[in-house]
């Protein structure tokens, strides 16, 4: 990474998108904005209906705000409001002045014939909420471009579409008979007793099935015809089809017919074509298919992201986050590694900062707005744990990626009385209404709890926030469960119960990954992270009987700070058919020798240099290693290619199955280059936070107040 330019590495979540930025003379800054891309603030005492004074403004970058949408919102409203008219969304102003010495915007038009203190107002522009913060922290208006960057950057555009069924509108490519081979899946019936069953919402919006067969072994039993698959194609033209996703019986075997298809497509003019040989060339057809489909479902979301920053980043170096931990240029991404891009970058960061202040053995506890992601790291060569097939939002995936659990408890989960009994999530709030407490008219929220609790304290938060609105809708949510079950519970009864719903589902989240599967929760550190990670983390260990807990001074960042300090990464797999022998050594050197092409090419179109490609094995060759790692994880996961060569891989697999074992996946191809790496105590700009005195004494001032 260029060491005269400005380094950024983004997280962007649900509610918040994280910033840690490098300047060229190496000095680290952080940075939190609201995904949204709003900016608020507070009008304060000495505005007038032609300027809005606000002393949080004071310091920004010099006539920053010129050409930001102004537009003042008032408490208990959905959005930006007209005061003038009295309507919600009414026109806004443009800012023509800023004055960063008193915190002063002039806008192009009065707001309205008067403006009160206390009003909340939000400035916004056309841009993603990344670029707002790159603009911010290099001191750039609206109108200056930005030059050459390197950017990193992990999103949830992938995860909210496949969640939210937003993604392209695709087409599913098999084999004749098999149009439904998606819908009926494994025939699992994961709620088996319940009395409403809603099947999953299908990704594919149509389905082709294409006249031709292989044989389990590969063999041609019937070609396709291209005439007729032509013909079939071709009538999808006119139905606005973006995306095909081609997966045919035993294509993983022999690939020929699925290329021959893709061929068609791409000459009828598809503008994303994803053939299942090569997104993921493994048996099974449900886990391939259903596999394809999301990465074409999800390829032009993240096409058209990465276009829209393109579009104000024209010169950046642009890198994204994916599921698996590792790096790969924003224009080579695939739909389906970017399935877990934050959380990922959350697990890399909380490995780093736990090895940095001496500890091995860690549970990541990463709790943002949206959500709460746990993960467990233990000790090398096998100190991530990853997930080979896995089913999100009810779809099967088979890629690799980091084992993260997740679950519906972050600062924005909405706390509810559902007529018999408090709950917390699964639904968030977000970034827009965002929690009661952000004073546009959300709902309560884990968050609020914090506040009311004393938990948070307002003049260290971003923005100003509304304790009045929190204490109206407690009070409110107290007179609905007296009405409903006679009991009467106070507003603090009520706040403490909703943190301690919370936390339960959050450590039961945390023992699935160690508990259920064997690992002794108490052997491990609690590294905490995310906005909301320090509220809850004494309670959840004292839970879960963890002595220890790790607060890094980016904890507030730290999936920023694993998107710096990742490597550029691509892994490789495929099916085996093969017996597992000294004797299968011919046979797996050319598939060795195959993978490892493809990956070293994907490097090389990534931008990474053939010099600085390190193929060393994450897997020692020490005999006892490789049999512990094998018996532990059932799986051969990586193979040496000390040197750049390959003689070692079938050497490898002959030693695994001397021991019985028969499982086989690599290798995985990594690349370690001479990139950024963030210490655990960087040189700082300026204090990351104040001193311990201020925040204990402001704590304590809260919680009397409370």
């Amino acid at each position: 990474m260029r060491s005269d330019t400005w380094q950024f590495f983004i997280d962007v979540g649900g509610t918040f998108t994280d910033v840690v930025a490098r300047r060229p003379e190496g000095t680290i800054v952080t940075h939190k904005l609201l995904s949204s891309g709003a900016i608020r603030g507070v009008v304060e005492h000495g505005s007038q209906p032609t300027c809005v004074t606000d002393q949080r403004r004071i310091g920004d970058p010099k006539d920053f705000w010129v050409g930001y949408e102004l537009a003042l919102t008032n408490e208990g409203t959905d959005g930006p409001i007209d005061l003038q008219r009295g309507n919600r969304t009414g026109p806004t102003a443009k800012v023509t002045r800023f004055d960063a010495d008193v915190g002063r915007l002039w806008p192009d038009q009065p707001l309205a014939p008067s403006i009160p203190s206390g009003l909340t107002y939000e400035l916004r522009s056309h841009e993603e909420a990344p670029i707002l913060a790159i603009r911010y922290l290099m001191g750039l208006r609206l109108d200056e471009p930005i030059g050459p960057i390197d950017l990193r950057l992990g999103t949830t555009r992938a995860t909210n579409a496949l969640l939210e069924r937003k993604g392209a509108k695709t087409v599913f490519v098999t084999t004749a008979g098999f149009g439904d081979v998606l819908k009926i899946g494994y025939q699992d019936r994961p709620r088996l007793f319940d009395l409403n069953i809603r099947k999953r919402d299908e990704l594919a919006d149509h389905v082709v099935e294409i006249d031709e067969r292989l044989a389990a072994t590969g063999k041609v039993l019937r070609r396709p015809d291209k005439a007729a698959v032509r013909r079939q194609l071709d009538s999808l033209v006119d139905r606005n089809i973006e995306a095909l996703a081609i997966c045919l019986l035993h294509a993983h075997v022999n690939p020929a017919h699925e290329e021959v298809v893709a061929s068609i497509a791409e000459s009828v003019g598809f503008r994303q074509i994803s053939v299942s040989s090569r997104v993921a060339r493994m048996e099974k057809i449900v886990p391939r298919g259903d596999t394809t489909v999301v990465d074409a479902y999800l390829a032009p979301v993240i096409a058209d992201y990465v276009a829209t920053l393109r579009r104000s980043l024209p010169e950046a170096r642009l890198k994204l986050m994916t599921s698996n931990g590792g790096l790969v240029d924003a224009d080579h991404a695939a739909g389906k590694d970017t399935i877990l891009s934050g959380p990922a970058g959350g697990v890399v960061g909380c490995r780093d900062v736990a090895r940095q202040a001496g500890f091995v053995k860690t549970i990541g506890f990463d709790m943002g707005g949206t959500s709460t992601d746990v993960s467990r790291i233990d000790e090398p060569p096998n100190d991530l744990e990853y997930q080979h097939e896995t089913v999100k939002a009810g779809v099967r995936i088979m890629a690799p990626m980091l084992a993260v659990e997740t679950v519906a408890a972050g600062g924005g989960s909405i706390c509810a009385f559902d007529g018999q009994k408090l709950v917390v999530g699964p639904e968030s709030a977000g970034a827009d209404p965002g929690p009661a407490c952000y004073g546009r008219g959300g709902p309560l929220t884990v968050t609020d709890m914090n506040v009311y609790l004393g938990r948070v304290v307002p003049e260290y938060f971003p923005f100003q926030l509304d304790r009045h609105a929190v204490e109206r809708k407690l009070a409110s949510l107290c007179d609905e469960v007296i009405a409903n079950t006679n009991s009467r519970l106070e507003p603090v009864d009520l706040a403490q119960g909703f943190v301690q719903i919370a936390n339960a589902n959050m450590a039961a989240a945390i023992k699935r990954i160690s508990i259920a599967k064997g690992y002794d929760a108490r052997e491990y550190i609690l590294t905490t992270f995310g906005g909301a990670g320090a509220q809850h983390a004494c309670a959840i260990a004292r839970t879960l009987g963890i002595s220890r807990v790790l607060c890094s001074p980016f904890a507030g960042v730290l999936s920023a700070v694993g998107i710096g300090v990742a490597d550029v990464k691509r892994i490789g797999q495929r099916s085996v058919n093969e017996p597992l022998a000294v004797e299968a050594r011919a046979a797996l050197d050319p598939i060795f020798e195959s993978i490892t092409a493809e990956l070293r090419n994907a490097l090389i179109a990534d931008g990474v240099s053939l010099e600085v490609i390190d193929p060393r094995s994450l897997v020692p060759l020490d005999k006892q290693t490789i049999l512990n790692s094998v018996a532990k994880t059932g799986r051969l996961v990586i193979v040496d290619l000390a040197n750049k060569t390959l003689g070692a891989a079938a050497e490898i697999a002959a030693l695994v199955a001397e021991e019985g074992f028969s499982s086989l996946k690599g290798p995985i191809y990594r690349v370690t280059t001479p990139d950024v790496h963030i210490p655990f105590s960087p040189p700082m700009e300026k204090p990351l936070y104040p001193n311990r005195e201020k925040i204990v004494a402001a704590v304590r001032r809260q919680l009397e107040e409370s």
